[in-house]
Order: C-alpha cells, then sequence, then structure tokens
C-alpha cells in the first residue's frame, strides 16, 4: 500500500513545507506547522501528477487558456438578502458565485443571521442550508421560533463534501449556507473532521464549485480564543469576503464587520439588536452609540468616526488618576494602546499639561473599536476634562489627528461628519481648519477650526 503523502502548512500565513520545523520560514511564527495530507494512501494514478497538483484531478477536461479580451463580463449583478445592514456589509448586496466567510463567537448569532437571510431570499431564488452541527429538527425549530417563513427553505444534514456537492449538483441551489465548515470532511484525506487539511480541502471544493457555477457560499467558521477564524489562515485567502461577528455577552446588539472583500468596502460595519425573532437592522447606530447616559460628563468627548461609507457618533472616555505606581498605567479599550502614549506625550510637550504621574485610562464606549486617526484630538480632551474634573460645553463633538508637533490634520469627510453631528443635535465642534466647511456652513453648528493643539484646549 503506497505510503500517503504529507506536507505541512502554516496556520498563520498558509505557507508549505515538506518537513516539520519549529518556525514558520515565511512569516516567522512560532509552533504554527500543522501536518496535512496531500494525498489519502493507496490513492492511485487515475489523473497525471501535474492535475491533481492543480485540482482538476477527475475531470472531463482541463480549463482552456482564453484570451482575456474574449470573456463575457458585466458588472457584479448583486441580490438583496433582504436585510439592509447585512446588504451594506456585503457592499451593497450578494454577489454570484462569491464565497463568503462568517465568523464569530459561539451563540453570537451567525447561524440565526443566515437563516434568517435565506428565508428571506428563498422566495426570490433556490437556496441550500447544510448544517453540520443541527439536526434538521433543530434547524426547523429555531425558523418556527423566528416566525420565519418556511416556503422554498431547503436543508440538509450532511458533513461529507462529496455528498454535499453530489446533492447540490442534482438541487442546482444559488445560495448555498455551509453551517459550519469545520465539520465538513473529504473522503479522499485520511486526516479526521476540522484538521487543517480537511477544512482546507473541504473550502477548495466548495469555492471552485461556487466559482464553476455561480452558486453564492456562505461559510461558517469557529474562532480560536484569540479571535481568529479557526483553520489555516489559507482560507481567508481563499473566499472573497471575510466577515465577523463581534457583540458584548451582556449587551443585545451585535456588530458585523467586513475585514476583506473583493466586491465591496472593507471595515464597513452593520449593527443588529438581538431580540426573541432573530437579529433586528438598528437603523441609527449612532444613536443607539450615544444612548448609555449622558455625555455632559467629566471625561467624556463625542467624536464622529467613519466605519466603511457612513459616519458614526461615538462617545470616547477617559478616566485619570493619581497612581501609586512608579510606572503609571495607559489602559486603551477601543483604540491601540501605543497610540494613545504618543498622544499623551504630545499633551506635555505641545499642550503644557502633564500626566507623567497619573494613570489614564482611555474606552470607546458601545464595543466600537476606532481605527482612525480622528479619534486623536477627541481622546486628547477627554483626558484632559477629566484630569481638571471640568466636562466640556454641552453638545459638543471633536474630530481631528494630532500630529508630533502638536498641530491639528484634516480627516477624510470632514463636511460630512459635521453634517452627521448636526443631524443628532450637536451645536458646537472642534476640528481641524481644513475640514471646517468651505461650502458655508452647517445648518445649526458653531465650527471652531483650530490648527495648533494649544488652540483645541483654549477653545474647549
Amino acid at each position: 500500500m503506497a505510503k500517503a503523502k504529507i506536507a505541512y502548512v502554516c496556520t498563520e500565513c498558509g505557507a508549505e513545507f515538506n518537513k516539520w520545523q519549529g518556525q514558520c520560514g515565511e512569516c516567522g511564527a512560532w509552533n504554527t506547522l500543522s501536518e496535512i495530507v496531500l494525498e489519502s494512501a493507496g490513492a492511485t494514478a487515475k489523473a497525471p501528477a501535474a492535475a491533481r497538483r492543480s485540482g482538476w484531478a477527475g475531470a472531463v477536461e482541463p480549463p482552456k487558456i482564453t484570451a482575456l479580451k474574449d470573456v463575457r463580463h458585466s458588472e457584479h449583478a448583486r441580490v438583496s438578502t433582504g436585510i439592509g445592514e447585512f446588504d451594506r456589509v456585503l457592499g451593497g448586496g450578494l454577489v454570484e458565485g462569491a464565497v463568503v466567510l462568517v465568523g464569530g463567537d459561539p451563540g453570537i448569532g451567525k447561524s440565526t443571521l443566515l437563516l434568517q437571510a435565506l428565508a428571506k431570499m428563498a422566495a426570490q431564488l433556490p437556496v441550500l442550508y447544510v448544517t453540520g452541527e443541527e439536526s434538521l429538527a433543530q434547524v426547523a425549530g429555531r425558523a418556527v421560533r423566528l416566525d420565519l417563513p418556511l416556503e422554498g427553505l431547503n436543508a440538509l444534514s450532511e458533513t461529507g463534501i462529496e455528498q454535499i456537492l453530489q446533492h447540490a449538483s442534482v438541487a442546482r441551489p444559488k445560495l448555498i449556507v455551509a453551517d459550519s465548515v469545520q465539520t465538513l470532511w473529504s473522503e479522499s484525506l485520511t486526516a479526521a473532521p476540522g484538521s487543517v487539511s480537511q477544512v482546507r480541502e473541504s473550502a477548495a471544493r466548495l469555492v471552485r464549485y461556487a466559482k464553476e457555477t455561480g452558486t453564492a457560499v456562505f461559510l461558517v467558521g469557529h474562532v480560536t480564543k484569540e479571535g481568529g477564524i479557526a483553520g489555516p489562515r489559507v482560507l481567508e485567502h481563499m473566499v472573497d469576503a471575510v466577515l465577523y461577528f463581534e457583540g458584548d455577552g451582556g449587551s443585545r446588539f451585535r456588530i458585523l464587520r467586513a475585514f476583506k472583500n473583493r466586491f465591496g468596502a472593507v471595515n464597513e460595519l452593520g449593527v443588529f439588536a438581538m431580540g426573541e425573532k432573530g437579529l433586528k437592522e438598528v437603523a441609527n447606530p449612532s444613536a443607539i452609540f450615544l444612548s448609555g447616559g449622558s455625555t455632559h460628563q467629566p471625561g467624556s468627548c463625542v467624536m464622529v468616526t467613519r466605519e466603511g461609507t457612513r459616519p458614526l457618533l461615538v462617545e470616547v472616555q477617559a478616566l485619570v488618576d493619581s497612581s501609586p505606581l512608579s510606572n503609571p498605567r495607559r489602559v486603551a479599550v477601543g483604540l491601540e494602546q501605543n497610540r494613545l502614549a504618543m498622544l499623551l506625550a504630545v499633551l506635555h510637550r505641545h499642550g503644557g499639561v502633564l500626566v507623567g504621574d497619573q494613570d489614564v485610562f482611555v474606552n470607546v464606549v458601545g464595543g466600537i473599536r476606532v481605527q482612525e486617526t480622528a479619534a486623536d484630538l477627541p481622546v486628547l480632551l477627554a483626558v484632559l476634562s477629566s484630569l481638571r474634573d471640568q466636562p466640556l460645553a454641552e453638545k459638543t463633538i471633536a474630530f481631528g489627528e494630532v500630529g508630533l508637533s502638536g498641530e491639528i490634520r484634516p480627516v477624510p469627510n470632514g463636511e460630512e461628519r459635521l453634517r452627521e453631528a448636526a443631524t443628532h443635535g450637536f451645536k458646537r465642534a472642534i476640528v481641524s481648519k481644513a475640514n471646517a466647511p468651505k461650502s458655508g456652513a452647517v445648518k445649526g453648528m458653531e465650527v471652531i477650526a483650530v490648527e495648533r493643539l494649544a488652540e483645541a484646549i483654549e477653545a474647549a
């Protein structure tokens, strides 16, 4: 009996090696190489070796080289999922033949959202829900509990990828949900379901089927304790879009964020509220993030951040307290901690405010993670407000990047941010001079344009 061919793949970057080693030679990560089976023991030469390596073993004929100018193409026609926030994250709807990987913590609502989307889309195209973790009775029970229409909603309880593709080739659905990819396995491999080789092979089969037939596929992925999608990192490179479900266990609100999207904007997010009837869209997230309490308190500053294609109002809170430690703490939740330390140094050097002997804690309310530099100015104003125990003027917002020389730099779409703040009743804004409206004042908004950090502190 022929010996199975073995390779080792890095779960971080997807690089392959012929033998195991402690450190990945491509990305430098330690202890990330996992064994995969390239060919099962006893496999025969049913196809040339080149065909097996290319993934076309058993095909009637390999693909042909085609001049790109002769390929028929069109703009990506999108199909609405029937859920506006879901469409927003996908870039406007679902593209034919797209493969979308959805990850998130257990119980956060991945299966619920996809089942709701399938129920809405079943009226306009054939769909198939493939479950490897639940029985059909459990899936049907959840659908009834959510008051979803069952007409046209087809389900299959199967984990073998060959059987799934065989059923799909007969039923010809235009949308498949595989829940989850970690439960799928292939008969051609001897590894156990959930292993790196099985996850990669099963996902590759589904991706190939999606591209050949134009079927859209949703893959549900488990996450690791670090929060990343479990399995090989190459899995994220194989798909067209990667979406993460985020949310605090004690909160009813869920955030769906796009980290990769070949057909839309990255860092786009959709906001949902979990209720008895499943996930409901939150059309005005800014109102939700500002509804937790009064923003007219010491250590609080409201900023306008931009997530994807829309501005959001979020509250930045700071707590400054004398430290008993020789090395005071710098804690940032929802912001980059190294940037907080840099901003505090700028505050001392160009603002004349020393917090070197103080513990500084900064938090972005609502579980939002702000990755853009527009949060620089609000963070420093919140820190200063907490230090002096004086609230900012009521109905005041701020945004702007703070440079190392103390200048306030502009951020993109400044006027759009100001209009969003005005619609929520804010009357005063502290922004960079370059972000001040040029086409006329924003109705009901007093815009204070500043060039230096010292000017912003004085205005606040």
